[in-house]
């Protein structure tokens, strides 16, 4: 099938899901199942696989593709995720964005978003990172996490993110605390002295707080001597 299109119709839309159809792997299905606990039906396709699919996409006409709205499968969210964060103009990425934290039910599809967010553009992903912590949504509030990663290196954004984390310390969702252990991890490596000042300011809950010390305890990336200090923040 031809996936660089200038313009995708419903019938290209039915074309395509024949082509995943096709390269469905029953020996994958369960594993990927059980790996992204959705509740979509899945292919078993591999992710390297959809890369490269999502990428000839993107080199034509892919926002009418996502047009489409195609979502029957575990699969078609992941690429629709690769093509949305693909999406130059900010207020179409916005809302599409939005309207994809809303269908989607798996980390893996929050995960997948890679964010190289430029300087110009810092303030905008993170007043957006802001308002989706916020949000009743499970996988929203997830996505916003996300967004923090691609933000990280930027000092200003990183300030205005430690005030707010707290927004995020009577979380509930499993999906969500995990997120932010990731990110709280990664903060360690990359801002050691700032972290630490998260850590004593008893901002972040206790799941968030003794699962982000596992998660640097457990990195390559952390020295001996911070692992055992870290375990006097434990709760």
């Amino acid at each position: 099938m031809e996936l660089i299109k200038e313009k995708w119709t419903k019938s290209d839309g039915i074309e395509f899901q024949n082509y995943l159809k096709i390269r469905q792997n029953e020996k994958k299905q369960d594993f990927s199942r059980k790996i992204a606990n959705t509740n979509f039906p899945v292919l078993g396709i591999m992710t390297p696989e959809l890369k490269k699919i999502a990428k000839k996409i993107c080199k034509g006409n892919f926002i009418s593709f996502l047009d489409l709205n195609l979502t029957e499968y575990y699969e078609n969210l992941l690429i629709n995720g690769f093509l949305i964060a693909n999406i130059k103009d900010f207020n179409e990425f916005k809302t599409r964005l939005y309207d994809y934290g809303k269908i989607v039910d798996s980390w893996a599809c929050c995960d997948l978003l890679k964010f190289d967010i430029k300087e110009k553009d810092r303030n905008n992903f993170l007043n957006l990172s802001l308002e989706y912590i916020k949000d009743n949504h499970i996988f929203i509030r997830r996505i916003g996490v996300i967004l923090w990663f691609g933000l990280l290196k930027f000092d200003d954004c990183f300030e205005k993110i430690s005030k707010n984390i707290g927004t995020l310390k009577n979380e509930n969702e499993y999906y969500v605390n995990m997120a932010l252990s990731w990110f709280i991890a990664e903060c360690f490596i990359k801002r050691r002295n700032e972290t630490i000042k998260l850590f004593n300011s008893n901002v972040l809950n206790t799941f968030v707080t003794n699962k982000s010390i596992q998660k640097i305890r457990e990195s390559f990336r952390a020295s001996d001597s911070d692992k055992q200090m870290l375990l006097k923040y434990k709760k």
